[in-house]
């Protein structure tokens, strides 16, 4: 059987009158159906050498798998079958299932046993290569019986690729309410099916049970823990791994690096960094970025441009990690020069670098430039802003004082009902103390996402800013009769290879008591030398 990966490429378009082939294995049969009303059959016994499946799909998309296939002149040759896919399946998948069902009540699909395993398993294989997922998921749980391995591994690839997970874990369900019990590759693809879709107890379990743990399972349960916002978890299973003597791969390394850029603990982002240049594993554009990434929001903006300017592949992406770095370290300068940089060598950006730009111009106070680049967005590169874009420019006319224009951008914009601009907005009432555009900006930022622990707080800190503390206690009782909770707040450092995290109001670090002291005596000599009036305060 051809690999996936191969049957896929040979998928070509046909210049032909639309025809659909089906090829049935194990019976070494070519039949060719010429505009679905007539028929041209092949001697059964005779050898096939090569047959061509057409697929007759919506709109008249006409699309060609190739193979070459051999049988014996006794007919025992297998020939490869590919796909029945196109037109002949409208409302034949009900006449399938009802045929198996009444065969399997009455006794006789035992006796056609074969001949029914086999139109079934190609009749999946057929949907999936047509991009029908869901019929073909459909028809696998409700026929009851087993597949070929093969298939199942089909199936739950087209259900990972699509995002599908909820039908992989019907797919799953299906195997062990019919019996079936996959083999090592079936059950790495399902461990990554559930880590892809989140649910890591269920992952976890599958990947204990695991005889052999290879390297593929390893990433897929890094990259699950690191994607869920598990970073320690994820590092935790990258030393694991390490300890087992299994080599990373450049996968692994962009898990790694994905997770200290997290944490933000730079001398584990240094030994990764490390062991990738002693592993001669040549960085590609995805472990590059993410190693930049890492760098820079671990406050190390030099090292971060130095992987840009070592890496031989460039793309949108890696120019945009840069930007973006350069940005998060506030070297506003740096992010503009770099963009204008990315433009002549020909590079086009996308949305995540023209939102890099829009908060560095923000951040720079730069009101006239920023606009620019929003016009700019639609006028030369087609790219229609998002939420997030028209909330930066909603800070950039807050940062400058000029909220009338920033409330009245806000209501003009195709993006009104999205609640990060009246938080944008909101947070720039704050600053500049105009407390009637706070009601305004409060009441619409919280009505359109009630749910949202992190905006009672918002709410909370705004009001109290202007003393209004009859609204902050309406919060606050807001929250405890909603039941809502919000995850404090903290702040980490690492030192000497050691993560210290430091919450909100919460003194349980060890050493609390030693920092509070050296901060109150360092902040009492600053007062004597007369550089600071009162920190204590």
């Amino acid at each position: 059987m051809l690999p996936l990966s191969r049957m896929k490429s040979l998928l070509s378009p046909v210049l032909s009158r639309p025809t659909t082939m089906f090829v049935c294995r194990g019976y070494g049969v070519l039949s060719t159906f010429k505009n679905l009303n007539s028929a041209q059959t092949m001697n059964p016994m005779s050898k096939v050498s090569s047959f061509r499946c057409s697929t007759v799909q919506n709109h008249s998309q006409i699309r060609v798998l190739s193979s070459e296939a051999s049988g014996s002149s006794s007919g025992s040759g297998s020939g490869e079958v590919h796909v029945i896919v196109g037109p002949m399946f409208a409302g034949k998948t009900t006449t399938l299932l009802k045929r198996i069902k009444s065969e399997r009540s009455n006794g006789s699909f035992q006796a056609n046993g074969v001949k029914n395993f086999l139109y079934l398993d190609e009749t999946i294989k057929g949907l999936c290569f047509s991009g029908r997922v869901a019929e073909a998921v459909g028809i696998l749980c409700r026929s009851g019986v087993q597949v070929e391995a093969e298939t199942y591994s089909l199936v739950l690839q087209e259900c990972i690729f699509r995002q599908a997970y909820r039908k992989g874990k019907r797919v799953h369900w299906q195997m062990i309410t019919a019996g079936f019990f996959p083999n090592e590759y079936l059950t790495v693809k399902l461990l990554i099916l559930y880590a892809k879709a989140g649910d890591l107890d269920t992952s976890h379990i599958i990947f204990d049970k695991l005889q052999f743990k290879s390297l593929v399972s390893w990433n897929a349960m890094i990259a699950g823990y690191v994607q869920k916002g598990m970073e320690e978890v994820g590092l935790s299973l990258y030393h694991d791994m390490k300890q087992r003597d299994v080599l990373p791969d450049q996968y692994t390394f962009s898990s790694v690096f994905r997770a200290c850029a997290s944490l933000a603990v730079l001398e584990q982002g240094k030994q990764a960094h490390a062991l990738l240049i002693k592993s001669q594993i040549s960085g590609n554009i995805v472990v590059n970025s993410a190693l930049m990434d890492m760098y820079f929001k671990c406050s190390s903006p030099s090292d971060g441009y130095l992987v840009f300017s070592e890496s031989l592949e460039r793309n949108v992406i890696t120019w945009t990690a840069l930007i973006s770095g350069y940005g998060q370290n506030g070297r506003i300068k740096d992010v503009l020069e770099s963009f204008h940089r990315m433009i002549v060598e020909g590079y086009r950006p996308n949305h995540v670098t023209f939102l890099a730009v829009l908060s560095a111009c923000s951040h720079g106070g730069l009101v006239d430039r920023g606009k620019e680049y929003f016009s700019s967005m639609v006028r030369d590169y087609g790219l229609q802003p998002r939420g997030k874009h028209y909330a930066a420019i909603v800070d950039l006319l807050g940062r400058a004082g000029r909220l009338q224009e920033a409330h009245e951008f806000v209501k003009n914009s195709r993006c009104e009902e999205h609640p990060v601009l009246w938080g944008a907005l909101l947070g720039a009432c704050k600053i500049h103390g105009d407390i009637e555009m706070v009601k305004l900006a409060a009441r619409n930022f919280f009505d359109l996402e009630p749910e949202n622990a992190g905006k009672y707080v918002v709410l909370s800190n705004a009001y109290a800013s202007f003393g209004l503390w009859n609204n902050v206690a309406e919060i606050r009782r807001l929250m405890k009769d909603s039941g809502v909770k919000k995850e404090p707040g903290y702040s980490m450092i690492e030192v000497q290879r050691q993560a210290h995290f430091f919450f909100m109001e919460h003194n349980a670090h060890e050493q609390t008591a030693e920092i509070y002291k050296l901060v109150k005596d360092m902040a009492g000599i600053l007062k004597d030398a007369g550089d600071v009036q009162d920190l204590l305060s």
